[in-house]
């Protein structure tokens, strides 16, 4: 079939994604759908060119999540492109953990014109301000040829603006999701430039954020949560306050202000209610000890804004897009009580045998995978057991850590590390031959498994996805419901055994694996050079 030589759609499209181009978007990820056509063909175009890289992938849920991790290593918006109808619902789980982590995002949703609306239309359904509740910025576009194309350039500068945190109020400096329905009537596509090439411009700057300007006087903690990063660190050392870091937050280096063992110290009644102040980077979600301070209402909590909502646990806490501490003598009686070595009682020994045969437990899993990482690295975490025992058990290192703690949901975790991953290895020096690392869980694995399938003409990551299987969701041990539930119940309803063979499944996408039942077998394979996608399972006892 020949396609028309013009067409208000392909106009429309190539307006908004040259916009886009020029406004500092890099990434674009695509699914195939007829009503998206014109989007596909001129992202495709601007792909040839070298003026943006391309990511195609079949199922929605994966496109987002690999758009949410292209985001969160880069810090510039990935661009989503899609179909009407459930399509556009795939990129929900996305969109949310994009909201409350704060990583920028642009939704392209293709939809029918309004008089194909509420009437029955194949594929139609209600679009317009579908992510409202989670987005920085929700337009329904006008339809091509009812609007002046320059219309859509001036949309893909609004939707970059709002994505970066460079406009919107009452959010000022913080990213997330923008969106853009996208109306359009047949002709579906048209003729498209050859060449097409967008020059690639910076992103607009984050609108500034006055920080909040505190005495460097109370007894304060410095809480760093997921995506705390650097400012978190920067702020004890300046203020020498002891510096309680999550292993997910970007923080956990060897700084002499991080507390080892946070929880212990939490857990002494005598040091933890002499605290007067907490300040708080980040999203903190892997202790209950620091959710229980963060629900204190006789101190002083300052919140560190990363995400789309508050973090306010007390009711009482101060909201604030940054912080300053003011001059003011230290204390370093108050920053040695929290950073001290802890005593402890001698450990059990544990005859495990020679190395070469030591079983792997959690502890040695994270272990393993956090002294394997390197500068160049990336590490995420998936939300299972293994990121609480690493949290636990981790000393600092300097690590790129990531997780999506945003909603600590299960969804997308290799999706989002594959995202990193392409990022990572498009933004690092020549020849530096970074590594991108998933730790999680099997049940993590097997809810995202459709992201194992990568396209043959798209460069391969280079990524090492590492299951921790115990067969089931053994998170559920450390919770209430593993005391209440009766036991058949517990194992159908919570812990969902499964025995799913992973070799073979990775050998049906292509992938490389490796299974490591020893420590020694498991530090091979992270110290192999890593040319692409491979699959490492680690057996755990349950």
């Amino acid at each position: 079939m020949t396609a028309p030589v013009s067409s208000p759609a392909t106009d429309a499209a190539v307006r908004l994604l040259t916009g886009l181009v020029e406004r500092g978007v890099t990434d674009i990820v695509l699914s195939p759908g007829s009503r998206s056509q014109a989007l596909a063909l001129a992202a495709t175009a601007l792909a040839r060119s070298g003026s943006v890289r391309v990511h195609v992938r079949i199922d929605e849920r994966v496109a987002g999540f690999t758009a949410l991790g292209l985001g969160r290593e880069s810090g510039a918006p990935a661009a989503l492109i899609c179909t009407s109808g459930t399509a556009t619902a795939g990129y929900l789980p996305a969109v949310m953990e994009a909201f409350h982590a704060g990583v920028p995002l642009i939704l392209l949703t293709a939809d029918r014109p309004p008089e194909l609306r509420g009437v029955g239309a194949n594929q139609a359904t209600i679009q317009p301000g579908m992510f409202r509740p989670w987005a920085r910025l929700s337009v329904d576009a006008p339809v091509p040829g009812d609007a002046e194309p320059a219309v859509f350039a001036a949309l893909a500068a609004d939707a970059v603006a709002a994505a970066v945190g460079a406009a919107g109020e009452g959010l000022e400096g913080v990213a997330g999701p923008a969106h853009l329905n996208l109306p359009t009537r047949e002709p579906l596509s048209g003729a498209v430039p050859d060449p097409l090439c967008a020059t690639r411009g910076a992103l607009p700057p984050s609108a500034p954020a006055r920080p909040l300007r505190i005495a460097a006087g109370p007894r304060t903690v410095v809480v760093a949560g997921a995506d705390a990063g650097p400012d978190a660190a920067r702020i004890a050392r300046e203020a020498g306050w002891p510096l309680i870091a999550e292993v997910v937050s970007g923080a956990r280096s060897g700084d002499p202000h991080v507390v080892p063992a946070y929880r212990d110290r939490l857990h002494d009644a005598a040091l933890a209610g002499r605290i007067q102040r907490v300040v708080v980077f980040g999203h903190p979600t892997l202790s209950r000890e620091v959710a229980a301070l963060l629900r204190r209402t006789d101190l002083d909590i300052v919140a560190v804004r990363r995400g789309g909502e508050r973090l306010n646990p007390s009711g009482t806490a101060v909201d604030a897009r940054g912080v300053e501490v003011e001059p003011g003598p230290e204390d370093p009686e108050w920053l040695a009580a929290w950073t001290a070595p802890l005593v402890r009682g001698a450990a059990p020994a544990v005859d495990s045998g020679p190395v070469e045969r030591a079983v792997v437990d959690r502890g040695a899993l994270v272990r393993a995978v956090w002294a394997a990482g390197r500068p160049v690295d990336r590490l995420l975490f998936g939300s299972s057991r293994i990121v609480r025992v690493a949290d636990q058990l981790l000393e600092g290192r300097d690590v790129r850590v990531h997780a999506n703690r945003g909603l600590a949901g299960i969804d997308g975790t290799i999706a989002t590390g594959i995202g990193i991953a392409l990022a990572a290895e498009a933004g690092e020096a020549p020849g530096a031959g970074g590594t991108t690392r998933v730790l999680l869980g099997d049940l993590s694995l097997l809810h995202d498994v459709g992201s194992l399938l990568l396209p043959a003409d798209e460069p391969a990551p280079r990524i090492q996805v590492i299951v921790g299987n115990d067969g089931g969701g053994t998170i559920f041990d450390g919770l209430e419901v593993a005391g209440t539930a009766p036991s058949a119940d517990l194992d159908r309803a919570f812990y969902t055994p499964q025995s799913v063979a992973l070799e073979p499944l990775a050998a049906a996408y292509g992938w490389t694996f490796v299974r490591a039942g020893t420590v020694a077998e498991l530090e091979r394979a992270l110290a192999a050079e890593v040319t692409g996608p491979q699959l490492i399972e680690v057996p755990l006892a349950r």
